[in-house]
Formats: C-alpha cells, sequence, structure tokens
C-alpha cells in the first residue's frame, strides 16, 4: 500500500530542516513525518550542532542515515560547527549560504524552515542577507512559554544559541515559537512506538532501536523510562497544518543567558504556540509511515 491521494501544487510549500539530529532521538521522527508529507517540498535538511565538538558531523551522519534507510535523496548541508559566539563573525556556513539562495530564487512556494535545535545557520543567514527575512517563515522549537518567569532550567536549544535566537527573533522574519510547554506535551508510549511505527520497515526499526537505546544512557536522565516526547513533531505538524494548535502574536522578547526573557517595547511580533493537537501530529506520522513501509516491512 502507498499513499495515495496528492496535494494540489497551490497548496504545497518549500521547506529547509535545520536539525540536531544526533542530539538526542526525536529529530529522526520528525525528519521521517516532513519527508513522508506531500505537502512538504523539501528542499535540504541544515546539519546543526548542539554545543558538543564534532556534533554538526554527528548530526549530519544522522540525517544521512535516515535518508538511505528510506532510500531517499535530498541535499544535506553542513552548519556551522558551534554558537555565533563561538566562530568568527565574517563566518557564513554552507547550510546559511544555501538559505540565503534558496530565500531568494524566484518561486511563488512559501519557503518555511523548520528549526528543530540551535538556530545558528539561521542567524548567520539574516545577519549576512537581512533582505532575506520578507522570504521566509521560521518555527522554532525552542525557548520557555512567555509567561514562564523565572525558569527552573535551562531550555537546551535556546541555551545552545542564545545570540543565535536573539538574532532571528529581532529581525522581523515571521517567526513561529512552539515552546518547551507546548512540544513536551508531544507524548507516546515506547510500547506504542515499537508496536506501530519499529515494524514499518528499516526505518521504523531504525526510530524505534535509536530511541530505546538514547532511553537507556545515562544522557536520558530526564526521562520517565516507559514513554517519550517527540518534542520536534510540532514543527511539522504546523506546517502541514498551521492550525493543529492554538496560537497567539506576542511582542518579541530578548533572551537572557539563562534562557529567562527581558520584555521590551517596539519589538516584533512572533506567533507563539499555546498547544498542539498531538494526536493530529503523531497520528498522521505512523499514518504515513504504516501506508508506506508496513507491507514492506
Amino acid at each position: 500500500m502507498a499513499i495515495e491521494y496528492n496535494v494540489p501544487d497551490s497548496k504545497r510549500i518549500r521547506v529547509i530542516i535545520d536539525t540536531d539530529a544526533a542530539c538526542e532521538a526525536d529529530d529522526p521522527f520528525a525528519i521521517t513525518h516532513a519527508l513522508l508529507s506531500k505537502k512538504l517540498e523539501v528542499k535540504a535538511i541544515f546539519a546543526e550542532h548542539f554545543c558538543v565538538p564534532g556534533s554538526t558531523k554527528r548530526s549530519f551522519d544522522e540525517i544521512q542515515t535516515v535518508l538511505r534507510l528510506m532510500s531517499m535523496d535530498v541535499p544535506v548541508i553542513m552548519g556551522a560547527e558551534g554558537p555565533l559566539a563561538a566562530v568568527d563573525n565574517n563566518d557564513v556556513s554552507e547550510a546559511a549560504s544555501f538559505l540565503i539562495k534558496e530565500a531568494d530564487r524566484a518561486d511563488t512556494k512559501p519557503l518555511f524552515v523548520l528549526c528543530l535545535g540551535a538556530i545558528t545557520n539561521i542567524a548567520q543567514a539574516i545577519r549576512k542577507a537581512p533582505e532575506i527575512t520578507k522570504k521566509m517563515t521560521v518555527v522554532w522549537i525552542g525557548g520557555h512559554g512567555l509567561d514562564t518567569g523565572k525558569p527552573n532550567h535551562r531550555e537546551f536549544n535556546a541555551g545552545n544559541d542564545v545570540d543565535a535566537v536573539n538574532i532571528v527573533m529581532s529581525s522581523g522574519v515571521e517567526f513561529w515559537q512552539i515552546p518547551n510547554n507546548v512540544y513536551g506535551t508531544m507524548h507516546i508510549g515506547i510500547a506504542e512506538i515499537q508496536n506501530r511505527i519499529s515494524v514499518c520497515g528499516q526505518i521504523g526499526k531504525h526510530l524505534f532501536d535509536n530511541l530505546v537505546q538514547y532511553n537507556e544512557s545515562k544522557s536520558a536522565g530526564w526521562t520517565q523510562g516507559e514513554s517519550w516526547a517527540l518534542g520536534d513533531s510540532p514543527a511539522i505538524g504546523v506546517a502541514i497544518q498551521p492550525h493543529c494548535g492554538k496560537y497567539v502574536y506576542r511582542k518579541a522578547p530578548m533572551l537572557l543567558e539563562d534562557t529567562s526573557y527581558e520584555f521590551e517595547d517596539n519589538r516584533p511580533l512572533i506567533r507563539v504556540y499555546e498547544s498542539i493537537d498531538s494526536r493530529f501530529v503523531i497520528e498522521d506520522f505512523i499514518s504515513k509511515l504504516q501506508l508506506e513501509y508496513f507491507q514492506n516491512s
């Protein structure tokens, strides 16, 4: 069986995925979902760092693994080796250069940049060519909710490049934030992943095995043991259906080093999601995966 419907060309969008794919286990689920979605024309996948030496290359390799197991061919582009503060201001990663060219390309389809980690590559592109802010929408998984107050922990994606977040949120680009109080609601049981996802071809087995390996590692001390939050998947969900969650427009805050916020007047408006329909996103992913791979498993 295969996906037998089409999406009209007028409803399709161009997509670039920026991902720290090897950081933990949820990015590969989101990448796979995007690649299976007919509405999304995935133009490239950027490897993003996660503040560990060599992490960009590790992300690059994991993206390549996902594509190989899906028998798909999409450009995979190396991003910056670390946060803006650790690289030369004149440096522009290969990923940032690709984004500038794609944003400038004549195409009537909207361009969405789906960011599943730090947003260093996007900040580099905007700093180099600020005119591209009028030509794309940036969707970011990261940061605390804007009404959190003093957070009890440093949010991971935001903390991996505070400067980059401030550049992008201050730029005036159409910016959709999915903060951790929302992306953290994407709960799924590991038993459900084994029962419904692992049986879907080589990619399904990889998603399950990769998650189990991480879940049993010392790095996963924050997890609950038998469940996971597919926290990067809402970026795919809102690209497919922007109203699969409730959102408001707020003035963009300034991000501080502890990933709390400082609020100022005369700031651009950003879209902040306050909820997400987690089962719509998860069921859409599993249904597409089963249609494409279950008969071949």
